[in-house]
Order: structure tokens, then C-alpha cells, then sequence
């Protein structure tokens, strides 16, 4: 899990997700334009919540969003979603 030094506001999440499936279970290469967009990913850094509802996820849990949340960052070379916990649908 890698440090970044940006703190999400509120009950903002930063996600680092999983990378894509490069093959499948038979053994078959995907082709990078054929690539499934993951819907898993791991919390990297968390808000403070808001002053109704605290936030139930913390740094280190692995979560299953959905596909079209969040937004997309790039920070130091790497690929982060930002979206609200309201967006995740599970802590795996």
C-alpha cells in the first residue's frame, strides 16, 4: 500500500484499485482494449466523515465499488479513484 499525502474531505474515500485481469481462467491473454474496468480496490486515505454519519471504512480495507464511480487522479505516477463512501457497496 503506498503513502500519498492528500486527505480526502468529509466522507470522501481514495482508493487505489485493483489491476485489471491480464488473462483468463483458460489461459488466453485479454488485449488492453478488451480490459474489464476493476470494481475492487484498496482505501489508501479517508475523510473525517460528516457530523450526522462517521465513515465505517478505514485505511486498509479492500472494497467493491461500482463501475462507473468516483473520480479518476493521478498522483506521482499512480491511479486513484476519489469517490464518496456512499458509493461503496462492500468491505471484502
Amino acid at each position: 500500500m503506498s503513502q500519498v499525502n492528500i486527505k480526502p474531505l468529509a466522507d470522501r474515500v481514495l482508493i487505489e484499485p485493483a489491476a485489471a485481469e491480464t488473462k483468463t481462467a483458460s489461459g488466453l491473454f485479454i488485449p488492453d482494449n478488451a480490459k474489464e474496468k476493476p470494481q475492487k480496490g484498496t482505501v489508501v486515505a479517508v475523510g473525517n466523515g460528516t457530523k450526522d454519519e462517521p465513515l465505517t471504512v478505514k485505511v486498509g480495507d479492500t472494497v467493491i465499488y461500482g463501475k462507473y464511480s468516483g473520480t479518476e487522479l493521478n498522483l506521482d505516477g499512480t491511479d486513484y479513484l476519489m469517490m464518496r463512501e456512499a458509493d461503496i457497496l462492500a468491505i471484502v
